[in-house]
């Protein structure tokens, strides 16, 4: 039996893996934790659809998995950018923000160092309370084979889903941002005239700068409700709300308070974008009114009223806010770039979630440690990694303080840790 499941295994419970194996390292056998976590993706990745070439992180590389809860491990990035042979030259390089594309193979180098704590390939069906006081993970693998784990402990980090507006319907030529590269190589660079994309945050401007630089015959269509992006506030004293203290001061916080901070800081990550790609959006579209073409168009104040897919494009209806003048766009395709929700954590618990206190809102109540308040009725720990912003405050389910907050969660699993029971067992059958 394990002290912990991780469900999930992206950022978040990849710093608790990490966190573990530091601990794991240098307490006495009796002490250490066994932790497994389980992924249904055949091999870690993250976001792989958005590694679009040349876009970068919005978080500094120091917070990484590692550095703000123990600068000497050597899971940073800093180790990682020394194994691989290229710290002198990432020193030379000047930059506080690497290319996504290689913060994510700092993210594989790590996670191929913890291969053995993760099983993947193993999707969990369902959550349940044992008879003997702990949990059962009813596990899918890909085989199609069930098999039941059992836990004191499950940390839940099922990451974000993909946000589209009521109504909208995904398909072969609507798209969401999350599926960019996955879906872009099933056009040929010659064919589209046109393209689509709606929403006003940073995802939606890296789709379109994207789709301008690589489909150079195709026109690209920006609709956003805002007259202009609006600039992400990356201000020191702003940063401080993704501070690790943030997250104390937050927690302890008044409703109205809390509510107060969100509506003040929602620009430092909600639907904004970074300046320079503000300014080189404006500046190509500048170039282009003065050459006499105009392939990337701003459809700013605007709306999509109507979306009509069809076999070879799709009909798009776009209403200007201020006058209702409506234009229509024939695009070979439709991109939506409206940002994620968090995905509900207590669709795999089922009856467990009956369990779970609720505030007057009802929403979840979540300890400051990110357990989940419950009564008698579950068996042990059940801990949140995101969808807990209500509670913690923005930095929920970001990166930036992902290494202090799984060393706290594995702190709670440690400090309420009972003597171990040693069993595990398969089910039959598929």
């Amino acid at each position: 039996m394990h002290d912990i499941i991780g469900i999930g295994f992206g950022p978040s419970n990849l710093a608790l893996a990490v966190a573990v194996d530091e601990h794991n390292r240098t307490a006495p056998g009796d002490e250490r934790l066994d932790a497994v976590f389980l992924d249904r993706q055949s091999r870690f990745g993250w976001h792989r659809g958005m590694l679009i070439e040349g876009t970068t992180m919005q978080v500094s590389f120091l917070k990484d998995l590692a550095t703000t809860r123990n600068p000497a491990s050597d899971f940073t990035f800093l180790s990682y950018l020394h194994e691989r042979g290229r710290l002198v030259d990432f020193i030379n390089h000047k930059a506080m923000f690497p290319s996504r594309v290689e913060y994510h193979d700092y993210l594989e180098w790590a996670a191929a160092r913890l291969d053995h704590l993760v099983r993947y390939d193993s999707e969990v069906v369902g959550v349940e309370a044992g008879a003997d006081g702990v949990f059962e993970v009813l596990v899918r693998q890909g085989s199609g084979e069930l098999v039941l784990r059992r836990a004191r402990n499950v940390v839940i980090a099922v990451g974000l889903e993909a946000s589209v507006p009521d109504g909208a319907e995904l398909g072969p030529r609507v798209w969401h941002n999350l599926d960019l590269m996955h879906r872009v190589g099933e056009l040929d660079p010659a064919e589209p005239r046109r393209f689509t994309v709606i929403g006003a945050g940073q995802s939606a401007a890296e789709v379109t700068d994207y789709l301008h630089r690589t489909f150079t015959r195709a026109e690209v269509c920006s609709v956003f409700s805002r007259y202009g992006h609006t600039p992400a506030d990356d201000s020191p004293f702003a940063n401080r709300i993704f501070d690790p203290r943030a997250v104390d001061d937050f927690y302890a916080a008044p409703g109205e308070v809390k509510r107060m901070l969100m509506d003040y800081h929602r620009n430092t990550n909600y639907s904004v974008v970074d300046l320079d790609l503000i300014e080189e959006l404006y500046a190509r579209c500048y170039q282009e009114k003065v050459r006499g073409e105009c392939r990337l168009r701003m459809l700013n104040a605007s709306r999509a009223v109507e979306v009509r897919p069809g076999p070879d494009g799709v009909r798009v209806t776009v209403e200007f806010l201020p006058t209702g003048e409506r234009t229509v766009l024939d695009s070979d395709v439709l991109v939506y770039a409206t940002g994620c929700r968090p995905g509900d954590p207590l669709r795999l618990l089922g009856d467990l979630g009956g369990h779970c206190e609720r505030d007057e809102e009802g929403r979840l109540r979540v300890e400051r440690d990110y357990r989940l308040r419950t009564d008698d009725g579950v068996p042990g720990g059940i801990y949140l990694q995101g969808a807990t912003e209500h509670t913690h405050g923005i930095t929920s389910s970001l990166l930036s303080n992902g290494a202090v907050r799984a060393g706290e969660i594995r702190d709670s699993v440690l400090a309420r840790r009972t003597a171990p029971v040693v069993r595990d067992y398969a089910l039959s059958g598929s």
